[in-house]
């Protein structure tokens, strides 16, 4: 690499603030359009470098770098982003729109479509939310919060899905998993619930008059068994969540004893133990809820930043604290 190509990467230090955040999810689909782009931590500066300049037909180049800050207004900031042949945009508005890195996508589809990631979170947080206070047992709840039953299956498992997939139509990952396997989850949960579905009724004891099922050893170990491996995949998600935010992390960081509480619970009862059962549930109702709390946080976050407002929430951008592969490979390779 020659000096005056290394000096490209280092002499540009523009970023683009939160506050033109409807220009962002534009931006980021340009910045993220072409294969061949690079990308580069710039020193000093929490922004990411998004370089895709090229020539035109009649090769002249039209690949200047276009220096973006928050004094820009939206026009002139699309003007120059139809033209910049570089862009550099936060990580953390990134993330903030998506919960995931910056990747290389091609085509303009971000340009294209909507965001779908609060259309998933706001499908999780209106399940569990309501679920963690019927495992707390506020003023009365429990039955394992059926009384939800319809919103796990048209918010936690329909929205969760829909969202997932958009994710998955703009390349992004690590989202998509994330909510489709929990929208997964939620569909499982609501069909547990159901009868029809004789996930409990199997293990009803035709020699004991109103035997269900629920009271089972079978059923309990069987569910606790379901919850720990949703514990586990949870706390895979908490170690790449490291790769994007703060609040992002957190949530995962509360998921993860909050299934593996649940799942203690479902075993406490299965053991005859109901009393440390309920207390059990209880903590996991209060991990659940405050979990809710910082995925509303980060809903209101990106609601507010997909249209522009003013107030900023900041999400805390974990992706410089361990460094991508890619990136790695990269500053090895220019130094």
């Amino acid at each position: 690499m020659n000096s005056d190509h290394h000096h490209k990467y280092t002499s540009n230090d523009a970023h683009l603030g939160a506050t033109t955040a409807r220009d962002a999810e534009t931006l980021s689909a340009g910045s993220t359009a072409r294969n061949e782009s690079t990308t580069r931590i710039l020193d000093g500066h929490n922004a990411l470098e998004k370089d895709f300049s090229r020539q035109d037909a009649y090769g002249n180049g039209y690949g200047m770098h276009s220096h973006l800050d928050a004094s820009h207004d939206s026009e002139s900031a699309l003007r120059q982003m139809r033209t910049a042949g570089s862009i550099s945009i936060s990580p953390e508005l990134f993330e903030k729109l998506y919960l995931s890195p910056q990747n290389k996508v091609a085509g303009d589809l971000r340009k294209t479509f909507g965001n779908p990631t609060p259309l998933a979170l706001i499908g999780f947080l209106l399940s569990l939310h309501p679920l963690s206070m019927d495992l707390m047992g506020w003023r009365g709840a429990g039955g394992s919060g059926a009384a939800s039953t319809g919103w796990y299956y048209f918010a936690g498992g329909m929205l969760m899905v829909l969202g997932g997939l958009g994710e998955w139509i703009l390349g992004n990952t690590f989202p998509f998993v994330v909510f489709t396997s929990f929208g997964a989850f939620w569909l499982g949960f609501a069909a547990t619930l159901q009868p029809i579905y004789n996930s409990y009724g199997a293990y009803a004891d035709p020699s004991v008059p109103g035997s269900t099922g629920l009271e089972s050893v079978g059923f309990s170990v069987g569910l606790a068994y379901f919850l720990i491996m949703m514990g586990l995949l949870c706390f895979i998600y908490l170690i790449c969540s490291i790769r994007t935010n703060l609040i992002f992390f957190l949530i995962f960081f509360c998921l993860v004893p909050a299934f593996g509480l649940l799942a203690g619970s479902y075993l406490q009862l299965a053991n005859g133990q109901a009393a440390l059962a309920g207390r059990l549930a209880e903590a996991a109702g209060a991990f659940c809820f405050v979990t809710c709390l910082f995925g509303w946080y980060i809903f209101f976050a990106i609601m507010l930043a997909s249209v522009d407002f003013p107030l900023d929430l900041p999400l805390v951008d974990l992706s410089g604290i361990i460094k991508g592969a890619a990136e790695k490979r990269k500053v090895d390779h220019v130094e």
